[in-house]
Formats: structure tokens, C-alpha cells, sequence
């Protein structure tokens, strides 16, 4: 089995083949979009400065790692993907990345706005070098209005999004997502919106200048917290591991650890008192119906901790969802990942890196799998400027210019 085969065999997906992505982003929402785009089969080339490169290569939990510019932070979203190291401020960088920007099909930059135009390549000077280029420009909050010229970081844009107000209860809220939610949705939003211009390019031979704001993103996927107010005037309050749309339906308590339950139906609440020996609630009238239930939550769920607590938390996700009732244990990261689940997805996969203490890298594929292909990473993420002979010799470079240009600081 090849590193990027799965366990039934299906071999790398190659969905995006033959699309040239130059990827000049930083840390995470830019990184991760063009992730996707690699795993899909597209040739992703990270643009880098010579100077330390993307910031991710010194960040993560292991200082070793960080100092050998693999921090876990770079790991975790540039499996597959090129690198080369360009100074584009340098007038010798900037013609450098012109040549590349010929072969390019792709440019994706995560930088503040306008700093492309500064260094001379805005989508415009893009557009007269390549003119059929799909050009993402990620930034916070987008490339116009009152914030735009704010620097952005996910927990800054969790706050301002009303994530944070709505995360949490009424004692710890407005509370912090627990990792770089907004910054994995303007991941997530770029690259679907450079498959959807891709995919009108084919037809039209159009490009396309795509704006995406991680503000804009996190608002959009927040669902009912925002669909309430716009639509029914109904502000979200943050109400901790319970569901406002239903009771019972949150986290409870089971003898040895916790358990979500979502019986949002009445036949479903009706099988939960059968099992949990509760079927006096069945006749009792604050339990009795959908909107009797949320507005006596507290005690439903009180009583609810009491039965559980009868038995573990395993033997309760098994019976209920034996009985149509979701539910599932509260699992760490560790549990989850070593989940027989998991592997039989096939969710992560092991990819040789050949550095000192770091002989493989373990990453996440995407969230779904193909018929006839299996998205995933074709090579460890890459050192400092690893393809520039590869690269920037297929521009015609040879040996003794690329030394020229080393020593020069432009690569």
C-alpha cells in the first residue's frame, strides 16, 4: 500500500491534477485552504520569504521541532505541498516571481490588505501576467470597510464574530472555541470558493478575483445563533453543553464520564424514560411535550444525571443509539484518534519525513473520502526552499544563477 493509498486501496485522489497553486500565505486560514487543494492533487507550491519562511514552521508544541523549522503547527497543514524562497522586495525576487506567475493557475495570499499591490502584485498586475489566474486574497476581515486594515487573529475574530458571546455559559461566556475555528472556516470557504472559479475557468476560460474574510465566513456558518436573530429576533444566550432548540438534549452525566444525548423527537424522549427507568415523566405536564421540556430543562436534566449515573458512559452510548436515540461519549483528542472509527475511515495517514527525531509525520486527510480516490498528502511537508533547483529550474535557472541569486538574498 502506498502512503497515500488507503486501507482498501484506492489510490491517491487526483481531482485537481495539473492545477498550479503559488501559495503565499501564512500560519493557518491560507495554509489549510491550499492543504485541501493538495490533497486533491493539485501542485501546491509555497512562495516563502528566505528569512524564516512561513511563521507556522516555529510554532507548535514541540521547541525541538520549531527549532528545526518543522514546528507541529507548519506539520499539520503543508503535507504535499513544494516550497521555494523568494524576496519579493528585491527587483531580482520580483522578476523571479513574475516567471512563476506564468505557469501559475493559483495565487492564494493570506497578507493585510494591500500588501500585495505594495510589493506590485495585486490581482490587477497578476491579471495582466497571467490573465485566466483564480487570485484569493484572505484576510480578517476583507479587503474593504472599517476594519479592514486591522491585523487578525482567530481569537480577535472569534470575539468580534459573537462566537465567544454564544460559547459558554452564563458563568464563563463569552468563552474562546477551543482552536482556530475562524481561521479553519476561512480555510475551509477559500478553497471551496478556488474549486468553484476552477471550475468556471474550465468552461469559460475566465478567472476570477476572489476576497475572502474569515469575519465574514465565521458569521455565515454560525447557523441558527444568527438565522434567530435576522430572521426572528430572537438573540442567542450561551447556554454551556445544552441544545436551546430542545430537551433533553446536551451533555449529561453518567457514571464514569460524560455523555451527549440528543433526543429531540417525542418518541425519541419517550424510549429515553423507558430505558432510564423514567416513564413517571411520561404523564408528568412540565415533561410532557417539546416546549413544556425546554422550559423546565433544569430539572429534566436532574433528574436525567440521577439515572444515568446507574451506568458508564460506553454501555449507555451503546443502548441508546441501539434504540434510536443519538448519543455519544464526551472523548478527549487522544481517544477520539486512537477510535476504531477512525481508522476505518482512514483519517489519518503516516507519510515518511526522514528528518533527525522526526522519521514519519502523521496528518488528517479531509473530511471525506472518494469513490475512486482517496484525498491525502503525496510528500512530507517540505524543508525551507527544498524545490528551488526543482522549480526554478523548469524557469530555466541553472546551477550557477541560482548560486548567484543565494547569495544575493533573493532566494
Amino acid at each position: 500500500m502506498s502512503r497515500t493509498e488507503d486501507e482498501r486501496g484506492r489510490p491517491p485522489a487526483d481531482l485537481l491534477s495539473g492545477v498550479r497553486v503559488l501559495d503565499l500565505t501564512n500560519v493557518l486560514s491560507g495554509p489549510y485552504a491550499t492543504y485541501q487543494m493538495a490533497m486533491l492533487g493539485a501542485e501546491v507550491i509555497k512562495v516563502e520569504n528566505p528569512q524564516g519562511g512561513d511563521l507556522a514552521r516555529k510554532l507548535g508544541a514541540a521547541p525541538k521541532l520549531n527549532g528545526q523549522m518543522l514546528g507541529t503547527s507548519f506539520l499539520a497543514q503543508n503535507a504535499g505541498k513544494k516550497s521555494v524562497t523568494i524576496d519579493l522586495k528585491q527587483p531580482r525576487g520580483k522578476e523571479l516571481f513574475r516567471e512563476l506567475l506564468a505557469t501559475a493557475d493559483v495565487v492564494v495570499e493570506n497578507f493585510r490588505p494591500r500588501v500585495m499591490e505594495r510589493l506590485g502584485f495585486g490581482y490587477e498586475a497578476v491579471k495582466a501576467i497571467r490573465p485566466s489566474i483564480v487570485y484569493c486574497a484572505i484576510s480578517g476581515f476583507g479587503q474593504e470597510g472599517p476594519l479592514s486594515g486591522n491585523p487578525a487573529y482567530d481569537q480577535i475574530v472569534q470575539g468580534l464574530s459573537g462566537v465567544m458571546s454564544v460559547t459558554g455559559d452564563a458563568q464563563s461566556a463569552p468563552l474562546r472555541v477551543g482552536y482556530p475555528l475562524c481561521d479553519t472556516l476561512g480555510g475551509m470557504g477559500a478553497a471551496f470558493a478556488i474549486a468553484s472559479a476552477l471550475f468556471r475557468r474550465e468552461r469559460t476560460g475566465q478567472g476570477c478575483y476572489i476576497d475572502l474574510s474569515m469575519l465574514d465566513a465565521t458569521i455565515s456558518a454560525m447557523g441558527w445563533a444568527v438565522s434567530n436573530y435576522l430572521i426572528g429576533g430572537v438573540e442567542a444566550k450561551p447556554i454551556g453543553n445544552q441544545n436551546m432548540t430542545a430537551a433533553p438534549s446536551g451533555a449529561f452525566q453518567c457514571a464514569d464520564g460524560q455523555i451527549n444525548i440528543a433526543a429531540n423527537k417525542q418518541e425519541q424522549f419517550e424510549r429515553l424514560c423507558e430505558l432510564t427507568g423514567l416513564t413517571d415523566l411520561l404523564t408528568d405536564p412540565r415533561f410532557a411535550e417539546r416546549e413544556a421540556r425546554k422550559a423546565n430543562r433544569d430539572a429534566l436534566n436532574t433528574l436525567l444525571n440521577e439515572a444515568l449515573a446507574a451506568r458508564g458512559a460506553e454501555e449507555w452510548e451503546t443502548l441508546l443509539n441501539a434504540n434510536g436515540i443519538p448519543a455519544g461519549r464526551i472523548l478527549s483528542v487522544p481517544e477520539i484518534l486512537a477510535h476504531p472509527q477512525i481508522a476505518a475511515r482512514d483519517l489519518i495517514h503516516e507519510i515518511p519525513m526522514g528528518q533527525p527525531g522526526l522519521e514519519t509525520v502523521r496528518v488528517c486527510r479531509p473530511g471525506f473520502t472518494l469513490g475512486d480516490g482517496q484525498p491525502g498528502a503525496r510528500s512530507a511537508p517540505p524543508l525551507l526552499g527544498a524545490d528551488n533547483a526543482d522549480i526554478f529550474g523548469e524557469l530555466g535557472k541553472d546551477a550557477s544563477t541560482l548560486a548567484d541569486l543565494k547569495a544575493g538574498g533573493v532566494i
